[in-house]
């Protein structure tokens, strides 16, 4: 794995969670993979609905728990959100994160990527999400320095 550098953002309610996720999808170009890592009720979904509000996205943003996949659409982009929570093993879906992963048109967000971490690129945004309070986060963000661009604001 390359380099990665490791900042923290904390934010106090859902509200600033999505404002977080909002400032990152502002930055988006597309091909950017973002793993998403917290516990069940963590927020994200709440951090997913603010990238897809700052992408450019008009689209309601629902976890895709039960479907496993969800896309959002911008322009000629498009942000596809996984979660793998009610998987034991990806199957098929190996093939489609692969191509998702290679497509520059494509952002990709996975929520409990531990059952593909095998095929996730070193060129991802890992972001770690606490509950520290009811609605209270803390944000621990690794990533490459060609994704920097994406927390720039933080640093």
């Amino acid at each position: 794995m390359s380099q990665r550098n490791s900042i923290t953002i904390q934010t106090h309610s859902t509200l600033e969670t999505e404002s977080f996720g909002e400032r990152i999808g502002k930055a988006l170009k597309g091909g950017e993979v973002i793993e998403l890592i917290s516990d069940l009720g963590g927020g994200k979904t709440a951090l997913t609905r603010g990238i897809a509000k700052g992408f450019g996205s008009a689209d309601r943003v629902m976890s895709p728990t039960f479907t496993i996949s969800r896309i959002y659409t911008s322009g000629p982009l498009q942000l596809v959100h996984y979660d793998f929570y009610r998987l034991d093993d990806p199957g098929i879906l190996r093939h489609e994160l692969e191509e998702s992963f290679n497509d520059e048109r494509t952002v990709t967000v996975i929520e409990w990527a531990h059952i593909v971490q095998d095929v996730l690129p070193d060129k991802r945004l890992t972001i770690t999400i606490d509950k520290t309070g009811d609605e209270a986060r803390s944000f621990t963000i690794q990533y490459p320095q060609e994704l920097e661009y994406l927390i720039e604001e933080y640093k």
